[in-house]
């Protein structure tokens, strides 16, 4: 974890700031702020200085590029691949296997009660593939079956992690809290160099479909959805830019659909759009009558 060095100990911060490699001031770190906000909604706390220099000092090197101010104009003059790495490079993903494992049993309960077929479900943060993997085996093992009713559109704004999620290969460190019968049904292990990872099985594969969306662009998927996972997202945006996101979620959900957020995430600013059932999963506000129980 990055720490901002102590504003009590002049002597150390300014030996961390000679210390570095590239100029990096208060002005490029308020630029870097406003540029990833504008491009991708992230409300970067001032403490994530030393994460953004030590992430943008790699593409200043691969780029040789001798200052943070250069490496910012360069941005602004339209490289978009550039502007792909640097969204990239300031994204924060940490994600698992079955994580706030109650809305995994929430959602087979959700997909056991549905009269129509198939289902719909959008991972708005994909990250590196746990999430919508975990949105996969839930499925299967609702319906028993390898081929379920269900379809899964994965997104992500960060191209390097969809690409990791699309391989869908993991470390043995990365599965060992699914249990033998999960890692036996849903997973092949290596073997050789591939010893010590395993590879989902490809039956999970066919039943999603990766691309990457940008959520405060115009979005490239259409409605409507069953479920909507868009959890440990919206902390690092402000309320007005929440609000605009979820005024783009409502309409895309099935009139009995249901959002699932992150443990962390209140929605309060928003209850003409979107109430809350309970557990961090929420329905639209515009139904008149809820159509679920309390969580």
């Amino acid at each position: 974890m990055n720490h901002s060095p102590s504003r009590d100990n002049k002597g150390n911060t300014e030996n961390l700031v000679k210390s570095r490699e590239f100029d990096f001031t208060a002005a490029d770190f308020e630029k870097v702020r406003t540029l990833i906000y504008d491009r991708a909604g992230i409300s970067l706390a001032p403490v994530k200085q030393d994460m953004v220099y030590s992430r943008l000092a790699r593409r200043l090197r691969a780029l040789n590029i001798s200052s943070f101010d250069a490496y910012l104009r360069h941005l602004q003059d339209g490289d978009e691949d550039e502007w792909e790495i640097f969204v990239n490079s300031l994204t924060t993903n940490l994600t698992a296997f079955f994580r706030e494992a109650h809305h995994f049993e929430i959602l087979a309960n959700q997909l056991k009660k549905l009269r129509h077929k198939p289902a719909r479900i959008w991972c708005s943060a994909a990250s590196t593939g746990e999430e919508p993997y975990s949105l996969a085996i839930t499925a299967c093992e609702a319906f028993d079956s390898y081929t379920p009713p269900v379809e899964i559109i994965a997104s992500d704004i960060d191209t390097n992690v969809l690409a990791t999620a699309a391989r869908g290969v993991y470390s043995m460190d990365r599965v060992e809290n699914l249990g033998e019968d999960r890692l036996r049904r849903f997973f092949l292990k290596g073997a050789g160099k591939q010893a010590g990872f395993v590879r989902v099985r490809p039956e999970l594969q066919k039943l999603l479909r990766f691309t990457q969306i940008n959520l405060l662009q115009k979005l490239s998927v259409q409605g409507p959805f069953d479920a909507l996972f868009c959890r440990n997202v919206m902390i690092y945006f402000d309320k007005p830019t929440q609000y605009m996101i979820l005024e783009k979620f409502a309409p895309l959900l099935r009139e009995d659909g249901l959002m699932y957020a992150g443990h962390s995430e209140s929605f309060l600013h928003a209850i003409d759009l979107f109430r809350s059932i309970g557990r961090t999963v929420y329905e639209r506000s515009d139904v008149k009558k809820s159509t679920q129980p309390k969580l």
